[in-house]
């Protein structure tokens, strides 16, 4: 919590993340006063239901000594902390370059 990478608003959702995670949510108003400054009610409700989602699903794989994810890729994505800021760059380019000038309606038939 007292990195400088971090922004407040990101700080404030690993905060709730973690106590959504320890069950410690509920009793800690003022966790939730903090959280609740950063985000609005919808953003605080799909951010609770995203940390319950995750637990859920590693408590169901945990529960079935099912690893989440095979060790050999596991191991590629600690390899890759290092994000080199000209490909990155380069690629959000390619991106705004190749970015349409609308997007099509809905169609409201699928939406009912």
């Amino acid at each position: 919590m007292s990195s400088s990478l971090l922004s407040g608003r990101e700080k404030a959702a690993v905060l709730w993340a973690e106590h959504v995670t320890r069950n410690t949510a509920r009793e800690r108003d003022d966790i939730f006063e903090t959280v609740q400054k950063e985000f609005t009610q919808t953003e605080l409700i799909e951010l609770t239901m995203i940390s319950c989602l995750f637990n859920s699903w590693n408590r169901f794989m945990d529960s079935l000594h099912m690893p989440v994810e095979e060790q050999g890729e596991v191991d590629k994505i600690q390899k890759s902390v290092y994000l080199d800021p000209a490909k990155l760059k380069n690629y959000m380019q390619a991106m705004i370059d190749n970015w349409p000038d609308g997007f099509p309606e809905p169609d409201s038939q699928k939406l009912s």
